[in-house]
């Protein structure tokens, strides 16, 4: 069966895999349709993401058809057609037992701390699928996506009309501006590349942007009546924006890190203990994200018709994927077609 494998930063290999297994009990067999690329596959590629081991088959953001099920799974049947919740989590340690799945102890995410979707058939835990009766696999695959930003928002806590400022405007940043959107707040996202500003302008509809510059926070303050934005959600994962980002929030505000960096990130303590911030970080979603956001999907309340800005096949991928790597080319995000 083939596959495409990273082998270290920068060293894509197409491999054969044996095929899977009958589906064992709570197991399915499912057929990859689509794989979305996210920032996560591109730091894997470059070797700057820190949770990511080679090689590696990887692939998160999946839009699948369930093949075959195993004794006792009931949720979903052969021929539907789901998302897949990556996050492959033991359910016994302490933060399962409390409901945190997305950060179990002994977390695995499909494609990066064990083989993802980039290969036509795997075995998936049932549990962690999300059925869709009318969702195209395209829209399946962007669920995951969507479903970072989901959590973010819901970490910031953040209420109507609060200003919340978005860094950073990749795929990560677009899915938390949908779920400010949806809440209610008044959005200004920041971001260094005019491209990326201009698709928020005429594709998400947001009405500030800012490019970061030596008069940032004054910009900012006359966005925010003056007293800067009670949320800053950083998607970037640099470490000079996260620094940078810890000075940017109103008094009793909040700040968010959903990016990721292997670096360290360094601020002044009295810059962020005077307005007395809350600092969080958003790791993952939840497996209730899912089935909210397929179901805004089905209503028409989220619409995923602007994000996919470049599509290619399976047997091309490893030829056009350093392209997705250069902001200059345009990717907002990247699917892949694996096939049967």
């Amino acid at each position: 069966m083939k596959a495409l494998s990273l082998e270290a930063p920068l060293q894509w290999r197409r491999i054969e895999t044996a095929a899977p297994p009958p589906p064992g009990p709570g197991e399915a067999l499912v057929r990859v349709d689509t794989v979305g690329i996210c920032g996560t596959d591109l730091s894997g590629y470059l070797g700057k993401m820190p949770f990511f081991s080679y090689p590696r088959i990887p692939g998160h953001e999946l839009g699948v058809e369930v093949l075959a099920v195993g004794p006792g799974v009931i949720q979903v049947a052969p021929g539907d057609r789901c998302a897949v919740e990556p996050y492959i989590n033991c359910q016994v340690c302490h933060a399962c037992k409390r409901g945190f799945t997305n950060c179990c102890e002994k977390h695995q995410t499909l494609g990066v701390h064990c083989d993802g979707g980039l290969r036509p058939q795997f075995l998936v835990p049932a549990r962690k699928l999300h059925k869709s009766q009318t969702l195209a696999y395209e829209q399946l695959a962007l669920v995951e996506t969507l479903a970072i930003g989901c959590h973010a928002v819901a970490r910031s806590q953040l209420q109507p009309q609060e200003f919340c400022l978005v860094v950073g405007a990749g795929p990560i940043g677009l899915a938390t501006l949908e779920f400010v959107r949806l809440v209610g707040a008044r959005t200004i996202v920041l971001d260094l590349h005019p491209g990326r500003l201009e698709f928020c302008r005429r594709q998400m509809g947001v009405a500030h942007t800012l490019q970061p510059g030596p008069n940032l926070e004054a910009e900012l303050r006359e966005l925010t009546d003056g007293h800067l934005p009670e949320v800053v959600i950083d998607a970037t994962g640099s470490p000079q924006s996260m620094a940078q980002s810890f000075g940017l929030i109103a008094h009793a505000g909040r700040l968010v890190f959903v990016g990721i960096t292997t670096e360290e990130v360094k601020f002044r303590h009295p810059i962020f203990h005077r307005p007395e911030g809350t600092l969080l970080c958003s790791r993952n979603a939840l497996s209730a994200d899912f089935g909210r956001i397929i179901g805004l999907i089905e209503s028409g309340r989220l619409d995923t018709a602007p994000w996919i800005t470049h599509r290619a096949q399976f047997d091309e991928l490893i030829d056009v994927f350093p392209s997705y790597t250069r902001p200059e080319t345009g990717v907002i995000k990247a699917v892949v077609a694996v096939g049967a």
